[in-house]
């Protein structure tokens, strides 16, 4: 979701760490999202029960060559051969053709492997709008959109799958702001089937309906599963989130749990006590069942914190928690310019569904940068990028029993003025962004790092995860972490977005990396995971005119075997886009194509090919080290 509220920079301190080589990984990228390729999405009834089953979202999202971002991954901790991927899936909004205009749902994805991610069925999970298949009786959900997606599995072959949701179905400008699990079960005959047919969706808490944002919206989810059966929290489903309260402001972090396999939660309760502005939790569970959640807060003004991680601590399976404790400060990476709206041409449809959906960046402060009324300054386009952090743990560590792990993106290096209204560390102020470790003693509050995973000279590492799951002994220690890397960008600078010439001009960029330590963090080998360097600047969103990254990558890990999956742009065709008249400062290089005609009037029609690849967003993976 496209939901934040900006900070200003503190102070950190940096370390730097080992070396990388720069080869992709053995074997080819793999697209979870099969949208324009056979079989195309099938529904998830028709998998979990082998029965026939589509409808007009499905039949569309088979050809549609849509948006997919935020993509999540889990690996069955029984059988490595089952991958269960999700995401923000855009592939159903011209379900009713390209004529009527994107009138469909964004829902969240169910992609499935068998093979260990050397293939992928896609399909969406079920309670969306259009779903009239037997499993939405089954279905809690009760709004027109969905997103966020988390995942995780429990020792029994259940999978859960942690979602935000929001947009009314009658089409008015409310914003449910609801949070849900839907979960899957063993669909018989063996391990293969984990987490094959669909049980049900929960309800963990309900937003407050109000338009625009201005109520009670929840967002930012994470989720974790207790699968090291050791007899304390055996199963246990945990689920975390940031309350958003729009009339009120200040930003909470909720959590809730279930302990009859996610067919009912808790009723929600904040852990961040009194801190003001709070984002990005995420849930860790320890080798003695003990869970962590780590968030960051942000120097807003609204309250005396900086930009720092904390964390906060259960011992009794998440019935309570500690107060919030400072893990680490740091200098924040936030990309965010000056907002210099145009005025937007007249169409005659939107190219987007109707949503409520919208930045919640300080007055006169864009956190992405595009066209027209997303138009900033510095003229540059870029996606969005926050400094965040992601947690685990090895649940099957009983010799570091309350040890725990976390990875953030935050600056590295000198702060430089960029020279525009463009920067990282506040206006007109940027720097090198890294990928930090830390190893943490939930015991006694000792660390190891931060430390640089892989501390490369050139371009931006954002969006990272991390990985600990080790059932065998003899992978103890193996942890594994993903990222986006922009050291293949040819006009890097720490003064401009990633992708950004010193013309405006924009470029393939990003590829996914990956890194793995066998010691427990304190060394990494890094490598290039996806084999094409793509342009996460492609003007997809708000009607063609912004890019859209979404907010995370995701790995996932049983010992020695590691997937990981990223948004990726390979497949998007590059255009040209007529209501710019004339050209503006990208010429082109960040517009997609896209088919529109002009009336009398002088409004434009909506976008007439919509499945022609402009809009072609993919989620790929493929193994890590």
């Amino acid at each position: 979701m496209r939901l934040f509220l900006v900070g200003v920079v503190a102070a950190c301190l940096t370390v730097l760490f080992v070396g990388a080589v720069s080869a992709s990984t053995p074997g080819g990228d793999v697209k979870l999202t099969t949208d324009a390729t056979d079989p195309g999405y099938v529904s998830a009834y028709t998998i979990g029960e082998g029965l026939p089953y589509t409808d007009a979202t499905l039949d569309e999202c088979s050809q549609s060559r849509g948006r997919q971002n935020e993509p999540a991954v889990a690996v069955d901790p029984r059988n490595t051969n089952v991958i269960l991927g999700s995401s923000n899936d855009y592939c159903g909004v011209y379900n009713r053709g390209a004529a009527a205009g994107a009138v469909g749902p964004i829902w969240l994805g169910y992609y499935r492997s068998e093979d260990s991610g050397d293939s992928f069925v896609s399909s969406l999970v079920p309670g969306y709008p259009d779903d009239q298949s037997p499993y939405r009786s089954l279905s809690q959900a009760r709004t027109a959109g969905a997103g966020d997606p988390v995942i995780a599995w429990d020792a029994q072959g259940r999978a859960f799958f942690g979602s935000e949701s929001s947009d009314d179905p009658a089409g008015s400008l409310k914003t449910f702001g609801d949070v849900f699990v839907a979960r899957y079960v063993n669909s018989g005959g063996g391990t293969i089937n984990d987490g094959k047919r669909y049980a049900g969706t929960t309800i963990v808490a309900r937003g407050s309906s109000a338009p625009f944002l201005l109520g009670k919206f929840n967002d930012k989810t994470t989720i974790e599963a207790d699968h090291n059966t050791d007899g304390r929290c055996d199963n246990n489903v945990y689920f975390a989130y940031s309350r958003f309260t729009g009339n009120r402001g200040g930003v909470g972090i909720y959590f809730s749990r279930s302990t009859n396999h996610g067919a009912t939660f808790t009723h929600p309760y904040k852990v961040s006590q009194t801190i003001s502005d709070v984002q990005f939790p995420d849930i860790a569970v320890t080798g003695n069942s003990n869970l962590y959640l780590v968030f960051r807060s942000f120097a807003s003004g609204r309250g005396p914190e900086g930009n720092s991680l904390y964390y906060v601590k259960s011992t009794n399976c998440g019935a309570t928690f500690s107060r919030p404790k400072v893990l680490q400060d740091f200098i924040a990476s936030d990309a965010q310019d000056e907002s210099s709206p145009e005025a937007a041409p007249r169409q005659t449809r939107a190219d987007d569904p109707n949503s409520g959906d919208k930045d919640a960046a300080e007055a006169g402060t864009a956190r992405d940068c595009g066209d027209f009324a997303d138009a900033c300054t510095s003229g540059y386009t870029f996606f969005r990028r926050d400094t965040q952090p992601r947690a685990t743990a090895d649940q099957f560590d009983t010799a570091h029993a309350d040890r725990f792990y976390v990875v953030y993106d935050a600056s590295k290096g000198p702060i430089v003025d960029t020279g525009s209204t463009y920067g990282t560390n506040g206006p007109g102020k940027g720097s090198q962004a890294a990928i930090y470790f830390l190893r943490v003693n939930g015991a006694s509050g000792a660390k190891f790092g931060p430390n640089v995973i892989d501390n490369e000279a050139v371009g931006h590492q954002v969006f990272p995860d991390i990985s600990a799951d080790n059932p065998d002994s003899g992978s103890r220690g193996t942890l594994h972490a993903i990222w986006w890397d922009s050291r293949n960008d040819e006009c890097y600078s720490v003064t401009r977005p990633i992708g950004n010439c010193d013309d405006l001009t924009t470029v393939p960029s990003l590829d996914a990396w990956a890194a793995v330590s066998g010691n427990y963090g304190t060394s990494w080998d890094s490598s290039r995971v996806s084999d094409v360097t793509t342009n996460p600047n492609y003007e997809q969103f708000d009607n063609r005119a912004v890019p859209f990254a979404g907010d995370y990558l995701y790995v996932s890990s049983v010992n020695d075997f590691s997937y990981g999956v990223w948004t990726d742009w390979r497949d998007t065709v590059q255009g040209v886009d007529p209501r710019e008249d004339p050209e503006d400062e990208d010429a082109t290089t960040a517009d997609v194509h896209q088919c529109r005609t002009q009336d009398t009037s002088g409004a434009w029609s909506g976008d007439l090919c919509p499945h022609d690849g402009g809009i072609d967003q993919n989620i790929y993976g493929d193994l890590t080290p």
